[in-house]
Order: C-alpha cells, then structure tokens, then sequence
C-alpha cells in the first residue's frame, strides 16, 4: 500500500481548490491537491462572464455596495439560501477581487469619457475613476457589478493562483482520482485514489481534507460543464452514510448554451447588450420581462425560452428547436475584444461568425446549487476533518437559483474562508488514525476493483457501463429538466432505481488494467446514479415551484410548507435517499416579491 501523509488534503484543483491551499499554505502548513487534471485545465478555466463584487467603480455601478449586492443574491435564490452566508460572502468579494488584482489579475478598467450603450443610453464614465477595476452588466442584478477580463475571466484567474501555487511550493498530484474517503465513522483522515496514468492505488493520509471538485453537470447529456465535472466529491461524501447532500434538486439550466455542442455563450454576451430573438427574429424577452428583458435571472430567462419555444416560435434543426442570440449590432471591435472568446468558440464549433451571424441557442444544463451540505466555516455535516468549498458545496450561497458571476466570486471568496478554518483545524488537531481502518478502506476499494475487472468471467455480469451512462443521461434530460411535474418525476425515480440495480452488474469490455477509462467510469457510475436520484426524489417531493425547481402541478412558492432545505442521506443497501429537511436561516430580508418572474402567489405562500 502506497501511503503519503500531509496537514491539509485538497480533492480538485480549481480555482475554489487552489484558493481553499493558497490560505492553508500561508499558516505553514504543509498541503497536498488531488486533481484529475492539471489545474490549469480544470473546469474553472471555462467560466468567461465576470465576478460579481460591489466595488462601485463604473458608471452604471455608482453606488452600489455589499447590502444591495446581499438583496441581489437572496432574491436571485428565490429566498433559499442561508442569509448569514449570503451576507459574509458579499461584504468579502470585493476584498476578495481585489486581492485577485495584486496577484495580477488583468481586470478590465474604467476609461473615462462618454459612451452609448447598445440601447441607446449613453453614459459618462469620471475621470477620478479611470483605471479602477471596471463591471459589466449581469442578470438579476440592481448595479453593474461583474467584475471581468473580457470574456476570459475563469482563465485568467486559474493562471494567476496556479502562479502562486507553484510560488508556495504546494504540491499538485495531477490525474490522480479520490475513489473513497477514509473515515472511523467521526472523523475524516484522507483518501483512497488511483492513478489514471498506471492504475494503482494510493491512500492519503492528512488531518483535514477539503472537497472541491467542482460540479456534476455531466450527469445530464447536454451540460456546458467539462467531461471530469461528474460530482466525484458529492457521492464521495454520500457514501461514507454519514453526510448529506443539500437541495441536490436545484439544477440551473444556463440560457444560452450553444447548438449542438452545448459550450457556454457567456451571460457577458447579453449584459454587454446582446438580443434573443425568435424564428421570425422577433427579440421576445421584453414581450415576457419588460423590465429586466434579456436579463432576469437565468432560471427566469430559460424558463421564458422554453415556453417561447413550445409556442412554435423555436427554430427547427436536426438538433431540435432553438432560438437565436444576436450580438452582431455590439460590433467587430467589441466581438472580437471583449468576446473574443465566444467568438473563436462560434467559429471554430458552431462555424459561424457572430460578427455577422446569429448565433443558435438553447437552454442547457450549467450548474449544481446542491453539494456536499456545509456550515458557515466550510465544516461538513457529519464527520469532522471533512470541509468542502465551491460548487461541491452547499455552502448555501445561491438557494434554488445562482446569480451569474456569484459562482466565480464563490470560488475565491469560500476558498479564502474555508482554507482559513480548515488551518485553524488543522492547527489544532493531531494526525491519529489506525492502520487497520486506513487498511480496511483500501481493501474495499481494491476489491471492488477486482470485482469489476472479474465481472467478464460471470454469466450475471453483463452491463455496458457507456450504455448505462447514456441511459441516465437520457431521463434526466427527459423527465427531470427545467420544467418538471409529477408524473415524470416518479418515471425518473423508477428508471433511475432499476438502473442503479443494474450498475452493480457491470463487467468491462477491456481489461481494466493500467490506465483505463471504463474502469474508472465504472468505479464512478453507481455514485452517479445516486446523485441522480438524489435529484429526481427530491425534485419529486418538493411540491412547490422555487428558483430553478418549476413544478407544473405545483408552479407557485410555497414559503409556509417548503422554506427548508432538501437533505439527502444514503443509508447502506438502499435505492434511494433519505431525505430529511433543515430550516432555511432568514436573518435580514423576509420572503417576498424578486421583482422578475412568476409572482410567487397568494395564500399564505410568500
């Protein structure tokens, strides 16, 4: 057995990973990232928009502050989210953009002079402001405040933290997998992973380990996140019986994901003034959000893009319907500037040039709000030693709806506060642990190896892990998408039950030795699925409509009966969760009207 041991234990390698060890590391201590991949192309490096933090620089952003960009973030969630959390991470992101600028972030900056916006409202940037770090307009939000370097904002951010990853001398452990946490049924002491380079087995060894490994988006078969962004570090925590996870029926579908290939087109793209229109090219959004237009948050706009579609106003492709996002009046100067991005992903994916063409667009599955449940200190539910940050996490930031650009902020402001308790834990504890419980972990990870890879040699195992994975992709897609009901909801729990019973018959068509992708499919499949049911059960008992969650029997918000979080637990032996509830924490802002949307009703509901 191949034992490493180290203070802090880091599971991914993006930008709330590198964060979350650039704090652990500042105490002495010394930390250790897992990753699947190097960190510079972890998904983090995808996210293009902005980073929302109240500095107030530019013009249309005079003002603004952390209590209206608190009011932003509670209404953006639908009133689910922990208000004490939303509080702390608002009044910390400006700190935490900044600090971002020392390292060398580029931000964009203000430049003096007046400008006319593509509405035709023309503003005057001051000269006392030029050069402070500028904002760009996002939805749901009451001042501009997304902080950004053009459309590359995840980019340039994971390059300069990795730069002071490499300064501190952190060790990164690259295309090494977490396949179980050790644990004594208190306290957490690191993991067991395999190398994707030779296949063998490693167990980690460390007083405190943190879960960022990002989001599970690739559950659903058009997602705009990246193929490793499967919720390792959610079914890692389930497993271990002893950790929830939190609202993992909160899915958001991002507006505009790009036909066929599902990449992001960053929300950038409509705050710098970009239209959606229709097949007779009609821009609708104001037709349904005459204030916010384009602009309402995204569970908001994706809703009101499908209902425009089933009207028959979607524009046929083999791909199914769709509809257009038009930034050709921003300009070739601003495209190929400030979108630059998007663009070089139009013409090299889609084949178009939005310079000059439209741009086709469908809702597409984007983010996770649910994750391994945390308190205010990152601290897991369940077991000590054990913290999770960024999208992993249900912090809980962003309820049942994320505001575009708070994600990014998440990553670096929960990495700040979650690597500073982790060390203040980490500090304060002494590395104990029992061979024979390390021992006992590892075997069962090895024998599940040896089962797998066995599997060819028994008649009753049979299943093709890549058709079971298409096939969970598929009812999710179908059943448990943007808008949601009853009766399909109960058919994704039954396809989603029949087909974890399946995924324990697996037997692998190659031989599973060294470094082989069906294996590690197959060692991740049955986790999956469960995080699959975790979303459609509790989709499923969650009678009300609330952010990204639509019910179309249940389609108002129910603040008397479901103001309370989704607890999923999995019990040893079990098809489906346990689902349990916690009080949301209502400390400044009582439920009420977002300003957007579907009023949430009458009767006691809001």
């Amino acid at each position: 057995m191949n034992t490493i041991v180290t203070d802090v234990l880091i599971i991914g390698a993006g930008l709330a990973g590198e964060r979350t060890a650039i704090e652990a590391a500042n105490q002495g201590l010394d930390v250790i990232i897992l990753s699947l991949v190097p960190p510079r192309r972890s998904h983090s490096t995808a996210a293009q928009g902005g980073m929302q933090a109240a500095l107030g620089n530019c013009a249309m952003g005079r003002g603004d502050n952390p209590s209206i960009h608190f009011e932003d973030t509670v209404k953006g969630s639908d009133w689910g989210c922990d208000q004490d959390v939303a509080r702390l991470f608002c009044e910390t992101a400006p700190t935490a953009v900044r600090q971002m600028a020392y390292w060398g972030v580029p931000w964009n900056r203000v430049a003096a002079g007046r400008k006319r916006l593509p509405g035709g409202q023309e503003i005057y940037e001051l000269k006392e402001y030029e050069g402070l770090i500028t904002a760009r307009n996002f939805g749901g939000t009451a001042k501009w405040r997304a902080c950004y370097t053009a459309d590359g904002t995840g980019h340039t951010i994971q390059y300069t933290l990795d730069s002071i990853v490499i300064k501190l001398g952190i060790k990164v452990h690259d295309r090494m997998e977490a396949l179980r946490l050790i644990h004594n049924g208190d306290k957490c002491m690191g993991v067991v992973a395999r190398c994707l380079r030779t296949g063998k087995l490693y167990t980690y060894i460390s007083k405190s380990t943190v879960l960022a490994t990002g989001g599970c988006g690739r559950l659903y078969g058009a997602s705009t996140n990246a193929v490793i962004n499967e919720g390792s570090g959610m079914f890692l925590a389930l497993e271990t019986e002893l950790v929830p996870l939190g609202n993992m029926e909160a899915i958001q579908f991002h507006p505009t994901g790009l036909v066929p290939v599902w990449i992001l087109i960053t929300e950038g793209a409509r705050g710098d003034g970009g239209y959606l229109l229709d097949k007779n090219h009609h821009r609708f959004m104001p037709d349904y959000e005459p204030k916010k237009k384009e602009l309402a948050s995204r569970d908001v706009v994706a809703r009101r893009m499908i209902m425009h579609m089933r009207k028959g106003y979607g524009v046929e492709s083999p791909y199914g319907p769709h509809l257009w996002l038009d930034i050709r009046h921003l300009g070739e100067k601003h495209i190929n500037t400030n979108l630059r991005e998007i663009a070089n992903i139009c013409r090299n994916f889609a084949g178009i040039d939005p310079v000059n063409e439209l741009i086709p667009v469908r809702p597409t599955q984007h983010y996770s709000m649910g994750g391994v449940r945390t308190n205010i200190n990152g601290a897991v539910y369940g077991i000590k030693g054990l913290f999770a940050c960024g999208e992993a996490a249900c912090w809980d930031l962003h309820g049942f709806n994320r505001l575009g650009g708070n994600s990014l902020a998440e990553t670096i402001v929960s990495g700040m506060i979650v690597g500073k308790k982790a060390a203040e834990y980490t500090l304060g504890t002494e590395l104990t642990y029992s061979y024979q419980q390390v021992n006992n972990h590892y075997n069962i990870v090895r024998q599940k190896i040896k089962n797998i890879i066995g599997g060819k040699l028994n008649k009753k195992r049979h299943e093709n892990v890549f058709e079971l994975k298409n096939i969970m992709e598929d009812v999710l897609m179908k059943h448990v998408g943007i808008f949601r009901n009853g009766k399909d909801l109960l058919k994704a729990v039954n396809a989603l039950q029949e087909l974890y019973h399946r995924s324990r018959n697996i037997s692998l068509r190659s031989s599973g030795t060294g470094a082989s992708p069906e294996l590690g499919l197959a060692l991740r499949l049955p986790g999956m699925i469960k995080l699959a049911l975790c979303v459609a059960y509790g989709a499923l008992k969650r009678t009300e409509s609330r952010g990204s969650h639509y019910r179309e029997d249940y389609p108002r918000r129910d603040d008397k009966n479901w103001l309370k979080r989704t607890l999923a637990y999995w019990p040893e032996e079990k098809d489906l969760p346990c689902l349990k509830y916690e009080p949301v924490k209502i400390t400044e802002i009582p439920p009420g009207d977002r300003g957007y949307g579907e009023s949430p009703g009458k009767g006691g509901t809001s």
